[in-house]
């Protein structure tokens, strides 16, 4: 009896200290718990060698055309109705769409 109780109280112990060794957080040095590691770099710029004109090389130009201004007409309607939208009476809304259409 005497050896059974001896052997189940260093059985006790063993999983007690194991237990504590489990527990335990490993923290690199200069590091905290509440602190946690940095994340990687972020992977380095590409540098990509820029294109250098050609001497003899006639000059590029885009002749696409600007796109056309909006009429008076159609201007005036989208300024009403922003104004309708944000809730003006009609007197508010005309003096707004005048306002906003000669912008």
């Amino acid at each position: 009896m005497k050896r059974f109780l001896v052997m189940a109280c260093v059985v006790a112990a063993a999983l007690v200290a194991a237990d504590v060794v489990f527990a335990q957080v490993l923290i690199p040095p200069g590091g905290s718990k509440f602190n946690p590691p940095l994340p990687p770099p972020p992977p380095p710029p590409k540098i990509e060698v820029p294109v250098v004109p050609q001497m003899d090389a006639p000059p590029r130009q885009s002749y696409v055309p600007a796109a056309p201004a909006p009429s008076f007409g159609d201007r005036i309607t989208t300024c009403l109705s922003d104004a309708a939208g944000a809730g003006l009476g009609p007197s508010d809304r005309a003096e707004y769409s005048r306002n906003c259409a000669n912008r």
